[in-house]
């Protein structure tokens, strides 16, 4: 089996693991501390702020700027369910616009134009593994006075103009099990705004600034040390499963880049791409559909993921709140309708790759 995703902790993971066991400190302690440091310096802020979650760090992230009823948050509708839920558990509405179809990210034109008197946040998600078009969505936010949060969950190390994710204003990232660096389940906030880290660190320890002072209503959104020793020995190794990713993704532009059935993803100029997912369109001159592609690659035992199946806001339990607007996503529909990533992970082989290129090829060509 060639999994769309693999989870490669060595015996380094092991020991650090055990450390922190033998201890006896197993919650938040020095180990997030030197994470949070790590982080900071990959990151290229003043301030990393660990949590349990990738969703927490983006309600946190959203209560840190004490937004109210009505406040609205533009964003992408082709993105997790998190994105979504985050933004509606902070009290905010949750606004939709259209995606650009080459790199899945945010239009900023779209966003420009869905900008009201209630709109307080932007927030691009940064998609399988490459940054949102962050120049322009700078210049809105310093137009109308307004706050950036970077989903940058996919994107962890990636680059625009030389720029790290997580640095424009207040970055999200995700530690999730199948992500390029992770924590088992885990997440962090990136900035250097002072006064917002400060508000972070107090939020996340039930508003306590010391033990039993409290300056503010808070949350248990603590990160423990074991999670921490899971991801600190990847940090020494992440430039070289980024590499290896890049050599997959490379390998498959070259088998698959010149087929009319499939659009292969794209490195916009200026940007650098992490590869956290390798995703295709399959276009109409292929000769089954993304559905039945990825039933011939399960016949060849070939993992393969819809990211996403849907549009995030286009379920029963989120069409008809009046919290959730969604403008024109035409873009983004089509999109949906369209993508299959396939494995690019550092666990794919020379050899795994060429069966994965081989089976897409002939399947688009020749059918099922």
């Amino acid at each position: 089996m060639i999994p769309i995703s693999s989870i490669q902790l060595g015996p380094d993971v092991e020991a650090s693991v055990l450390e922190v066991l033998r201890s006896g400190m197993i919650a938040q302690g020095p180990k997030v501390a030197e994470f949070e440091q790590r982080f900071a310096e990959l990151t290229g802020v003043s301030h990393a702020i660990a949590m349990n979650n990738g969703t927490t760090t983006l309600v946190a992230a959203l209560q840190a700027l004490n937004l109210e009823p009505g406040d609205e948050v533009i964003t992408s509708p082709f993105t997790f369910v998190a994105t979504l839920n985050a933004i509606l558990e902070a009290g905010a509405t949750a606004v939709f616009v259209d995606i650009n179809a080459d790199d899945f990210t945010i239009n900023p034109a779209a966003v420009e134009a869905a900008i009201t008197q209630r709109t307080r946040v932007i927030m691009p998600v940064h998609l399988y593994g490459q940054m949102s078009d962050m120049d322009p969505l700078v210049a809105l936010a310093k137009k109308h006075e307004l706050r950036i949060i970077e989903d940058s969950a996919q994107s962890h190390g990636a680059t625009y103009n030389g720029k790290q994710s997580g640095s424009f204003d207040i970055g999200s990232f995700s530690f999730y099990a199948t992500k390029n660096l992770t924590t088992g389940e885990g997440g962090i906030l990136t900035t250097n705004d002072d006064s917002v880290a400060d508000t972070l660190r107090v939020l996340r320890n039930q508003g306590m600034r010391q033990r039993y002072q409290y300056d503010m209503a808070g949350h248990n959104y603590r990160m423990t040390d074991l999670q921490a020793a899971v991801v600190i020995p990847q940090l020494a190794r992440y430039q070289e499963n980024v590499t290896r990713r890049k050599e997959n993704a490379a390998f498959y532009e070259s088998r698959l880049g010149d087929l009319d059935a499939l659009i292969t993803p794209v490195t916009k100029e200026g940007r650098s791409h992490v590869w956290h997912q390798y995703t295709l369109k399959v276009t109409e001159h292929s000769r089954i559909n993304r559905e039945e592609l990825a039933a011939e690659l399960a016949k060849s035992e070939i993992g393969s993921g819809f990211y996403y199946p849907k549009l995030v806001f286009d379920y029963d339990t989120y069409r008809s709140r009046p919290d959730v607007i969604v403008h024109d996503v035409d873009i983004a529909r089509q999109v949906v309708e369209q993508v299959i990533s396939i494995p690019v992970h550092p666990g794919v082989s020379d050899s795994d790759r060429d069966v994965v290129a081989s089976v897409i090829s002939t399947a688009v060509r020749n059918g099922n």
